[in-house]
């Protein structure tokens, strides 16, 4: 089944050329299905690209997905221009207010790693977006700074900032290969790093979370709330492959100190495009996630959160 899309978003295209099954509202509506409701709370700079990659990932499964992208209330994005976000996201104000619930929610990331939580000029609000999903949403996925926001909120585990940037592709394994998220997965996995800070693995433990994956290089890499219905992932495997090149090449024009991003290019010369070697990884996780939310999830929305 497809994922359901504004047929005028970027993203549609994009998809519908890669083979990716999207669906028009307007043919959706004929088709007597109670689609899987997922939210994007996009907090990066470019937004259609973030998008992209994460309608990408929940359109490939067999179930009838639509897609809410969700924004904060006051928070306005230089990156992205104004009418793109009017036409197509929504405040996340005007969405608890309506009191509609969600099957899912993913809270990306954000490049705001270098500060503490609490002097993000939108904490205050994401943490209200953080309590609304334990009775609004019956599963929720954070990712990178997203996910360690949420381990911080729920769980006091804190983050750390690194003496050199993780950037490039690490090794990772299945720590509980018997977990359902995890279905599908080869004993280790190439996965696509870019931060700054960490989440360490005895820390999260401590405070009562479940160690999915993890690398001996740069720790726990996806890890369980099962007390929040919550996946908290630190890393990439939504990235375009050429994501982390763009990020190098920007740093790079910018004078900023950055690295090659490791095992990334091929024999290390950026001027051969990359190889994907996780992407396969990425379709299993969220597809195992879209999964085990239409596994469990109430078929009335209404009973969301009770």
């Amino acid at each position: 089944m497809p994922i359901k899309l504004p047929a005028d978003l970027p993203a549609f295209d994009v998809l519908s050329r890669e083979g990716v099954m999207v669906m028009a509202e307007s043919r959706a509506e004929r088709q007597d299905i109670r689609p899987l409701r997922i939210g994007l709370l996009n907090l990066m700079p470019k937004k259609i690209q973030t998008e992209t990659q994460f309608a990408r990932l929940v359109g490939s499964t067999p179930l009838q997905i639509e897609l809410q992208l969700i924004r904060m209330t006051e928070h306005q994005t230089r990156n992205t221009a104004a009418a793109h976000m009017e036409a197509f996201y929504r405040p996340f104000a005007e969405v608890a207010a309506s009191g509609e619930k969600l099957d899912g929610l993913i809270v990306t990331g954000a490049p705001v790693e270098h500060l503490p939580f609490e002097a993000v000029t939108y904490w205050d609000e994401l943490r209200r977006v953080f309590d609304w999903t334990q009775t609004h949403v019956h599963s929720t996925f954070g990712v990178c700074w997203g996910g360690m926001a949420m381990a911080w909120h729920f769980r006091g585990v804190p983050k750390h900032l690194l003496p050199a940037k993780a950037f490039g592709l690490y090794r990772h394994r299945a720590v509980l290969p018997t977990s359902p998220y995890l279905r599908g997965f080869s004993d280790d996995l190439l996965v696509p790093v870019s931060r700054w800070t960490e989440v360490r693995r005895d820390e999260a433990e401590a405070a009562g979370l479940v160690t999915l994956l993890a690398s001996d290089e740069v720790g726990p890499c996806l890890l369980e709330d099962r007390e929040h219905r919550a996946l908290y992932i630190f890393n990439h495997l939504e990235y375009d492959s050429d994501t982390l090149k763009q990020e190098y090449d920007r740093d790079r024009e910018a004078g900023a100190a950055i690295t090659l991003p490791r095992d990334y290019f091929p024999d290390d010369d950026p001027s051969r495009p990359p190889t994907n070697r996780w992407r396969s990884h990425a379709h299993l996780l969220y597809g195992n996630w879209i999964n085990e939310i239409y596994q469990t999830t109430p078929y009335e929305l209404e009973e969301i959160g009770r």
